[in-house]
């Protein structure tokens, strides 16, 4: 086969998730109406925090900031896998896959961050209860913020400058829906050895400090709710991180789930259903679990859409 340097090649093939034409409308109605769930939920979710005073405090001021992450995310790859499976063309250009890295890693490491922050936010909440207010400041939320970014970035340009330093062969075709860095590096012609070390250096580092963080807060967290004495305490103060430890398990156990499927199956098929469920499911899922389980949203919500109609 013929080698070509990557800035040789004008575009990439995105097979989706099937090939089949009679999938094809069922397959755009299903995502589209999947999107505009996840967008409007996270959206609305923002919206909501924003609008109530009795939500602007450091935990809601996160789970804003997630939902942001979250609809990001999502809008990532969805829209051009609808338009490429309404129109039928399933390529994107050089650019366009580069873009789509960089714009996905860094939404998926703010998603990292942003629940590492907010289990270190349940953590001051309950294990310090008195010093909460002066440890949890509008300052130090501003600065966990700004590091969250900044470390987002940083995943995104070492994602993005890997990807583009790969040599592939001509008619390179991605057997999934969007630019996975992933499925890049079997299809390069070059040797990937070093590449694929830095990848899983990346996903340990920016992946896994965010999971030890979350991980040791809510040791600390189980240790100081069992030395409550009523069961009425206990109850109260898991509930209170309840909703955020569900969408840790969902959004951890869904992104092991794809990595473990890419390597242990060699069907591309199945890491293509597992990619949806960690890129389009868990964004959608999230404002649902908030907004059922959170007294809080729920009559933040209820008041918000009082008062409009």
């Amino acid at each position: 086969m013929e080698l070509k340097n990557l800035t040789g090649i004008p575009e990439f093939l995105l097979l989706g998730l099937s090939v089949d034409p009679k999938l094809q409308n069922l397959l755009f109605g299903l995502f589209l109406c999947l999107y505009l769930i996840a967008v409007a939920g996270n959206l609305l979710i923002t919206l909501v925090i924003s609008s109530d005073p009795h939500l602007h405090i450091p935990m809601y001021f996160f789970l804003s900031n997630l939902s942001l992450a979250d609809t990001g995310f999502i809008s990532t790859t969805v829209p051009k896998m609808l338009v490429n499976t309404q129109t039928q063309i399933k390529s994107i250009t050089y650019v366009g896959c580069l873009t789509q890295i960089s714009f996905f890693c860094l939404f998926g490491c703010l998603d990292c961050m942003f629940l590492c922050v907010m289990a270190y936010d349940r953590f001051v909440a309950i294990c310090h209860p008195l010093h909460y207010n002066t440890i949890m400041n509008s300052r130090l939320c501003g600065l966990l913020l700004l590091i969250a970014f900044c470390i987002g970035l940083l995943e995104s340009l070492m994602h993005t400058l890997m990807v583009s330093q790969l040599t592939f062969c001509a008619d390179v075709e991605i057997p999934s829906f969007f630019c996975d860095p992933l499925y890049l590096l079997n299809l390069a012609c070059s040797d990937t050895s070093k590449s694929t070390i830095l990848v899983y250096f990346i996903s340990v580092i920016f992946g896994g400090v965010p999971a030890s963080g979350i991980l040791f807060s809510y040791t600390r967290i189980i240790s100081s709710i069992l030395r409550i004495s009523s069961s009425g305490g206990k109850s109260k103060a898991f509930s209170t991180c309840g909703s955020h430890l569900t969408v840790v398990c969902l959004f951890y156990g869904t992104g092991i789930g794809v990595y473990l499927s890419s390597s242990v199956s060699t069907s591309t098929k199945n890491g293509a259903v597992a990619s949806v469920i960690y890129t389009i499911f868990t964004p959608m899922v999230n404002p649902f679990i908030y907004s059922l389980r959170n007294k809080d949203i729920k009559r933040a919500l209820w008041r918000f859409l009082s008062g409009s109609t």
